[in-house]
């Protein structure tokens, strides 16, 4: 799979741009704060809804307007289609896929697969849990319409479980109704922990090769998966907790506390690991997702490379080079020469200035 052209309209600095890409590798280069980022946005938005900076549709649309389009054209199989996004102010984005609109963000997952990949995703490790969950959840979401569907009722569910225990101070006779959200929650959240656990087994099945070649043999990589509760006591643990939870005005068990530690040689390096360790880490989780999309969908996703190859050393720049080879790429930078330097294949290479582009 891989995509063929955007346009643009509205969307963050750019007025109106349309782009045709090579199946290969796509630099998009110029100084910061010029809209390379915003295009890899736009790319992922069209793909998945969601913006990696968990932007709202009105802060994406460009300053003074009241509307943006974004039409993305992508070939899968050898045919192409077409995703069309309008994004409103003051509304709800609509989303058509080859012209049929579409009521619900689920019936767009799985149909482009994309992994992106910034500086911020190299801390993965050393961050806190949500980081973590954001990255099982991202990959589920595409990987399992299912997932998305029970993972957007749970946290629906959590937020109107929430609101009633800041109520229940001021209106006591509202705690029975607890046990109607309790058991939504619960429904929900089994399934959440059953399909992150099956992710990490799959996870640990690729990760290790991946990691083994990029340190040369010299470290061994597992990813351990951390319920906060286990699927044959949540309902138990929700009524136990129901005391510390009114007390404390929320929801204190459930998957959205999980979390996953990685061990290396043996050692959490979450703790204890250095940060190349981290890195390096960090760096194979994110080369595993494209393992993972071409196993479980039979298709190859496209890589977001968002600023990316300046904060990786020679080595790490040479793995995610090999992974590279059959896989269309989008990569961000301020300047070609080390690109160049380092032989990274260019294959179509684009000037951003203040929201225009030149090829």
């Amino acid at each position: 799979m891989y995509i063929e052209s955007l346009e643009l309209k509205n969307f963050r600095n750019y007025e109106q741009i349309s782009l045709h890409f090579d199946r290969e590798t796509n630099v998009l280069y110029g100084d910061n704060a010029q809209g390379k980022t915003n295009i890899l946005e736009a790319i992922l938005l069209a793909g998945t809804t969601k913006s990696h900076r968990g932007s709202h549709d009105r802060e994406m649309i460009r300053f003074g307007e009241e509307e943006a389009h974004l039409r993305l054209i992508f070939n899968k199989n050898n045919v192409s289609h077409k995703v069309d996004m309008h994004l409103k102010k003051n509304g709800k984005k609509g989303v058509a896929i080859d012209g049929i609109p579409i009521r619900r963000a689920s019936e767009l997952f799985g149909t482009i697969s994309m992994v992106f990949f910034s500086p911020e995703d190299l801390y993965l490790i050393k961050e806190g849990p949500e980081k973590r969950r954001r990255f099982m959840d991202s990959e589920l979401c595409q990987l399992d319409k299912v997932y998305y569907t029970d993972l957007t009722e749970y946290n629906r569910v959590l937020t109107q479980r929430n609101a009633l225990l800041k109520d229940i101070p001021f209106y006591p006779s509202l705690v029975p109704t607890l046990d109607v959200w309790d058991e939504q929650l619960v429904s929900h959240g089994i399934h959440i922990i059953q399909a992150r656990g099956r992710f990490i087994d799959h996870l640990n099945e690729i990760i290790a090769n991946i990691h083994g070649n990029l340190t040369n043999g010299k470290e061994k990589i597992k990813i351990i998966y951390e319920p906060e509760v286990q699927t044959e006591n949540f309902s138990e643990r929700l009524r136990m907790c129901r005391d510390k939870d009114l007390k404390m005005k929320t929801s204190t068990e459930g998957p959205h506390r999980d979390d996953f530690k990685v061990i290396v040689n043996g050692v959490d390096i979450r703790h204890y690991g250095s940060q190349g360790q981290q890195r390096s880490a960090a760096l194979s989780l994110k080369l595993s997702e494209i393992y993972l999309v071409k196993e479980i969908i039979g298709d190859t996703p496209v890589l977001l490379l968002d600023d990316v190859l300046s904060e990786l050393d020679r080595s790490r720049q040479a793995m995610l080079l090999k992974r590279m080879n059959d896989v269309q790429t989008f990569i961000t930078c301020t300047g070609m020469d080390e690109l160049i330097e380092n032989h990274f294949p260019v294959n179509r290479a684009f000037h951003i200035v203040n929201g225009t582009v030149a090829k």
